[in-house]
């Protein structure tokens, strides 16, 4: 066995991919900023108690755990950053009004959660806390569609559900909890005919509700069908409401590729709507996200929240090479104080100053310089290399 070799679906990511990340990470957060949102850095490692409080277990299988030597107690990597940022505006934070965050770093997930993707995803994302009003889906979607064009991404779409209506549906119905398990499977399967069986022994208006779900999929126009067929719930009126509301406000900066109704995605984690992003070409969601205003209850502190998350690294596929610049050879002359006061000053304007340590002259053209620094009159100014 090759005793360099990497565990499958983690990768080294190399010097000019490197560049390309990075560059992206400090415009989106950059982007995020000027938008109000103020960035925190969770820790890699917590308490698996605590890291997995109020996301209904969905990550649990996703999470590596180790036990902690200094406590005996069990701690995991993280497999998200989100639910670390709810307990921070939860419990650190503790702020009465909206609050935006945002963040950028690594997590781990034990299985690849898609076709060719990396098991260490480089996560950024923003949230937001404390307002529980369609404007802040709004708002929220806007800087996805923002973040999406800094990263160079054409022609991104949204696919948009509500896990509201599906809850409401099982919830009134006094549906088990094991059979309201099976639903949702079959129900993101749109598995019909499992529906079937799985429903023979609810109420009629109930029946027909579910097995209306996996149809109520494409533009706006489903919306009005959705007010058709499905029951007038007060809980579901106010669903579809603010998913037409969505769609008008959003005309300007996103298309709306369809509604899914029997998107579930993220449902004992999503208290409402929940959205994907794409963009031809694309295999795989650029962006996903939604509402999870239950959270911060599992935290002792209950906030509506909204946000959404992406992986720097399969956007910055989509940017430029943006090949670096080459940069200038400097001599190896520490004593020399005009050189050094010249290296300063060329680093100080952004340009890359690499000096040729002894012995490899023979290695030059690896360090990627195109000019040098050379010793003119007494002066040391700046030359093509050849």
């Amino acid at each position: 066995m090759r005793t360099w070799a990497l565990p499958e679906y983690i990768e080294d990511i190399l010097p000019l991919e490197a560049a390309r990340i990075e560059r992206l990470r400090r415009d989106i957060l950059d982007l995020f900023r000027v938008h109000g949102y103020e960035l925190v850095m969770p820790p890699l490692l917590e308490y698996v108690d605590s890291l997995l409080t109020g996301t209904g277990h969905d990550l649990d299988l996703q999470t590596f755990k180790l036990v902690d030597r200094l406590s005996g107690r069990m701690l995991g990597v993280r497999a998200d950053i989100t639910p670390q940022v709810a307990r921070i505006d939860a419990h650190l934070l503790n702020r009465k009004g909206v609050t935006r965050l945002c963040y950028a770093g690594s997590v781990l997930h034990t299985l690849p959660s898609g076709m060719n993707r990396t098991r260490e995803p480089r996560q950024i994302g923003a949230e937001i806390y404390g307002h529980g009003g369609i404007e802040s889906d709004v708002e929220i979607q806007r800087l996805l569609m923002k973040t999406l064009a800094v990263a160079c991404v054409r022609d991104g779409y949204l696919d948009i559900g509500h896990v509201a209506i599906f809850r409401s549906l099982v919830r009134r119905a006094g549906v088990a909890p094991q059979l309201e398990s099976e639903l949702f499977r079959a129900m993101q399967a749109k598995d019909l005919p499992a529906l079937k069986e799985l429903t023979r022994g609810l109420d009629r208006g109930t029946r027909g509700a579910l097995a209306a779900l996996p149809g109520l999929y494409g533009g706006a126009e489903v919306l009005a069908r959705a007010r058709r067929v499905l029951p007038d719930h007060a809980e579901i009126r106010t669903a579809l409401a603010a998913l037409g509301e969505l769609s008008g406000q959003l005309r300007d900066v996103a298309r709306i590729r369809c509604f899914d109704l029997a998107e579930l995605r993220g449902y004992h984690y999503h208290s409402g709507m929940v959205f994907a992003a794409y963009a031809e070409g694309w295999a795989n969601a650029l962006a996903l996200g939604g509402r999870y205003d239950e959270v911060g209850r599992a935290f002792g502190r209950a906030r509506p929240a909204t946000g959404f998350s992406m992986d720097l690294r399969e956007l910055a596929s989509a940017c430029p090479d943006g090949a670096v610049k080459p940069g200038i050879l400097a001599p190896h002359a520490p004593r020399d104080a005009a050189l050094q006061r010249g290296i300063n000053a060329l680093r100080a304007r952004g340009e890359t100053v690499v000096v040729d340590l002894p012995g490899h002259a023979g290695a030059r053209s690896e360090l990627n310089c195109d000019r040098r620094l050379a010793k003119r009159n007494s002066k040391w100014v700046v030359q093509k290399l050849k």
